[in-house]
């Protein structure tokens, strides 16, 4: 069977802050478990929003060739995908929101069917859980389960230091990549044994006066 693979991102603008010290104790769990694991940095990318010009459904990728065009072919190659957030004003910061919008949309033509999604979000105090809710909805319509874990997928602290200090978060972490793996595995042995489930072609309704 061939190596499993996870692609990590890291949506914060700060390269070594909270989210990726959450991320850091995701991926050194997937690895123990013989995942392979990508952990990349795009918050700190300057990254627009989608216009939803629909140029990607012509061309296969984002009119706007950025940070997003490459992250595209690691999302197609990937058994799992996991974006990691901070909190701002009780949201997603706005880059890992412009950055999971284009790249979800210029991607649709991509299978993700049984792609383990995660979302991973941290914050000072308050608005983890709203940020949660968000981010794991781009999973939910592209036919990827939402892997769970003990408690909802964040950590809490201002810094990175006191996100290392929130031994429940990191334990969050660690059973979120046991389970993660476990999907994964299983995954791999399903489509094998039973292949991947039958799909209907798409139906979209839209309602005119």
């Amino acid at each position: 069977m061939k190596t499993l693979k996870a692609l990590l991102v890291n949506g914060s603008p700060r390269a070594k802050g909270c989210t990726f010290t959450a991320l850091r104790e995701l991926k050194k769990t997937l690895e123990a478990e013989g995942i392979e694991v990508e952990l990349i940095h795009v918050g700190h990318r300057d990254v627009r929003g989608c216009i939803a010009c629909r140029k990607c459904q012509a061309t296969g990728k984002c009119v706007f060739d950025d940070v997003v065009n490459e992250v595209a072919p690691k999302l197609a190659e990937a058994d799992a995908f996991v974006i990691g957030a901070p909190v701002y004003f009780s949201s997603p910061a706005g880059g890992a929101i412009s950055f999971m919008d284009r790249l979800f949309f210029s991607t649709l033509g991509t299978d993700k069917t049984m792609k383990v999604g995660a979302s991973v979000v941290t914050c000072r105090r308050g608005g983890n859980t709203a940020s949660f809710d968000v981010l794991n909805k781009y999973f939910t319509m592209t036919g990827m389960p939402v892997a769970s874990s003990q408690y909802w997928n964040m950590v809490y602290g201002g810094s990175a230091e006191e996100v290392q200090k929130d031994a429940e978060g990191l334990q969050t972490m660690r059973t979120l990549g046991r389970n993660m793996a476990f999907m994964m595995k299983s995954f791999q042995l399903g489509r094998k044994s039973l292949g991947l489930p039958e799909k209907e072609a798409a139906i979209f309704t839209s309602f005119h006066r």
